[in-house]
């Protein structure tokens, strides 16, 4: 929560006939650092409200919509400075409604004090890609150039931070073990053949010549695991004794997880209690800030 305190001291003329003491006005800003938004017939108004007392702060930005500022450029980032137009209110509601600039001011919100200024809004976008499979992504740059794009240890044309199955096996990468105790080293990952490549990383995983995707003797499903002629061994991908070849024909489907990160900073603000070159708006809370995407790489 950011709370900002402004003091003004008025302070008169001094005349011949003197003058009434200086006054002290305290205004108090005290909001939560995430804003909402929402779309109208051609204008996006971003908002954060609060009670007790009733107060709104909300920046209004013509010919805008919430898709455009998703709409990253190839490096997975947005930056955009547009003209626009800040709100300070007050009311003497107790509470307030959780649409209140999403629909017609409702008849019994009754605005008691409301000051604007024009404003530039800068708002930048960062998306952030991951597969979810239990490695950092700083992690998943194997060749630690901070470029994780070019990591993609089975060439299946998904970079490992985002491949869910880095190795190609179909065997999903958090299934393997890469972290057992959790704690962000990689370096105890699970190794079966003990040939110093993780599981994870390892396209044949018990050593026994046969790639780990093309040990499925009961059922063709993409799913190695399933497979199991000794039980007290466990799969056959994991059992050197077994080493019959039924060759792969798919990789299984994969799932990218997307994160929207929406920051906004409001530039040369001037209200009769507030006065600043740069102003931190705050976050973006939005449940259409997440969302993922269904992928199965071509098998060559």
């Amino acid at each position: 929560m950011r709370k900002l305190i402004y003091i003004f001291i008025a302070v008169c003329l001094i005349s011949i006939q003197g003058c009434d003491d200086g006054d002290i006005i305290t205004v108090e800003l005290e909001f939560d650092d995430e804003f909402s938004a929402c779309e109208g017939v051609s204008d996006l108004v971003l908002y954060k409200t609060k009670d007790d007392p009733s107060e709104s702060l909300s920046v209004l930005i013509s010919d805008l919509t919430l898709d455009e500022i998703l709409a990253v450029e190839s490096n997975d980032s947005l930056e955009l400075a547009l003209d626009a137009t800040f709100y300070y209110r007050t009311y003497s509601d107790e509470s307030l409604p959780s649409t209140l600039f999403c629909n017609d001011i409702p008849d019994e919100v009754t605005i008691t004090s409301s000051e604007s200024d024009a404003c530039t809004a800068e708002i930048l976008t960062i998306l952030t890609k991951d597969d979810e499979d239990g490695i950092l992504a700083s992690l998943e740059d194997l060749d630690g150039d901070g470029d994780l794009t070019n990591d993609d240890t089975d060439s299946d044309g998904l970079p490992n931070y985002i491949d869910w199955d880095d190795d190609g096996d179909n065997i999903l990468t958090e299934d393997e073990n890469p972290d057992p105790n959790g704690d962000g080293d990689l370096e105890d990952a699970q190794d079966t053949d003990g040939d110093g490549i993780p599981d994870y990383l390892d396209a044949d995983d018990d050593g026994d010549g046969v790639l780990t995707r093309d040990e499925e003797n009961d059922s063709q499903d993409q799913r190695p695991n399933n497979d199991i002629t000794n039980s007290d061994v466990g799969a056959d991908y994991l059992n050197p004794a077994v080493a019959e070849t039924v060759p792969a024909t798919a990789y299984r489907e994969h799932t990218i997880y997307y994160t929207y990160l929406v920051t906004v900073n409001l530039q040369e603000i001037s209200l009769s209690f507030l006065s600043q070159d740069d102003f931190d708006f705050g976050v973006l809370s939005d449940s259409g800030l997440t969302s993922s995407e269904s992928v199965t790489p071509d098998f060559e």
